[in-house]
């Protein structure tokens, strides 16, 4: 069995690593370029700081009978509270609500708005639309629970505005914003303050990852071509969540999170497919390979966007020089070329995590235009929020 060359990209001597065909220079040969972590700081991976010994023995007397010692609100007298314990947590769980506002609008609306015809054409059939129906009563519960945790002043439900036009486009988006809605939980989920908070925003993350893979499945995509699931920083959700919310009640708090401008791939591959039918799955081949030239458009910082136009969209970075891929464990860096009037290119990175067998830019991710290649890793990626100098943008990998 092959064993692919592996890079401690993640601070760790041993477990995640990626795969990187020979390195290629960063700024330069940017037209071969296969894909980098960024610049490693020097010292990294860190000498060990762990002092727990890692070899399965018990190491302090069990806390209780069958209860080892450790562990976060595993005592008696840890009564949890299910509510917001700082403005992280009251911020980051309005923006899970809105996200959750959206869908249970969205599948609603697509129900509406197209005839049972429109549907049938589309492949998909009754008992397919009951199932939409049921995904839209699941928000119904999310959205109760995230009103429940944040109290008295939680958001109100707002009014939305779609780009879909017919069904397949209708599939399309719900499986792109089940997906911004997904990673963008998962980015700030272990960062609350509130564990017990998370313990149920967990629950509910779950079964929109579940929605997002039937949405694949519903436009003929492979339900779910990687190993690993990415996490995205909250301004990269409110970025891409912020354009479809038209309105929303004057009582609702403004959110802090940053709005970056626009990115478009404009040559981005089409999920959608006639000859692959809605089904449990298709053996289809990734929509992308490693070197595909990727082009990019991008507007300026200074836009009003978002409900009631309230939001500007703003960067603090530099220039653009990479394309930053957010997929799976990893952050990787392509350099841009023929950078002109807001446009650029940049090449689609190579690699895989852990086996060949799992390349690492496969299904639906995210990349964001960015001044430096600076070296995240999964718990830290809002590092790079002050170097985005657009985006991200939904790339249709797989």
């Amino acid at each position: 069995m092959h064993t692919p060359r592996l890079l401690h990209l993640l601070g760790f001597s041993v477990g995640l690593a990626a795969a990187y065909p020979p390195a290629t220079a960063t700024e330069s040969n940017a037209q071969n370029a296969t894909g980098s972590p960024g610049r490693v700081p020097s010292g990294n991976p860190p000498q060990p700081t762990n002092a727990y010994p890692n070899t399965g023995n018990l190491t302090k007397p069990e806390v209780a009978p069958y209860m080892p010692a450790g562990g976060l609100g595993t005592n008696a007298t840890d009564l949890p509270i299910y509510q917001a314990m700082s403005d992280f947590d009251w911020q980051s769980l309005a923006l899970g609500l809105h996200q959750e506002y959206i869908e249970l609008d969205l599948f609603e609306k697509g129900l509406e708005m197209f005839s049972v015809e429109d549907f049938e054409k589309a492949g998909l059939n009754a008992d397919d639309r009951s199932l939409i129906l049921f995904m839209s009563e699941q928000e119904i519960g999310h959205a109760t629970l995230l009103t429940n945790i944040l109290g008295p002043n939680a958001p109100k439900q707002c009014e939305y505005q779609y780009p879909f036009t017919t069904v397949p486009q209708f599939i399309d988006f719900c499986q792109k914003l089940t997906r911004w809605g997904e990673s963008g939980t998962y980015g700030f989920l272990p960062h609350l303050d509130s564990r017990a908070a998370a313990q149920l925003l967990l629950s509910s993350i779950t079964t929109e990852a579940r929605q997002q893979t039937i949405f694949r499945q519903f436009e003929g995509l492979f339900p779910f071509p990687v190993w690993f699931e990415v996490g995205v920083p909250q301004s990269f959700q409110w970025t891409l969540l912020a354009p479809y919310i038209k309105s929303c009640p004057t009582e609702n708090p403004l959110l802090p999170w940053q709005n970056f401008p626009a990115l478009y791939v404009t040559n981005n591959p089409n999920g959608t497919d006639p000859a692959y039918g809605p089904a449990i799955t298709h053996n289809r081949t990734r929509l992308s390979e490693p070197g595909r030239e990727v082009t990019f458009s991008y507007a300026g910082p200074g836009e009003k966007v978002g409900p009631d136009l309230k939001y500007v969209t703003n960067t603090t970075a530099g220039a653009p020089k990479f394309a930053a891929w957010f997929t799976q464990l990893n952050t990787t860096y392509t350099p841009l070329y023929d950078l002109g009037n807001n446009t650029a290119k940049a090449k689609q990175p190579d690699g895989s995590l852990f086996s060949e067998l799992n390349p690492m830019i496969n299904g639906t991710i995210f990349v964001a235009l960015v001044d430096e290649d600076v070296y995240v890793t999964p718990h830290n990626v809002s590092l790079v929020l002050p170097h985005v100098v657009a985006g991200p943008a939904i790339y249709q990998a797989g």
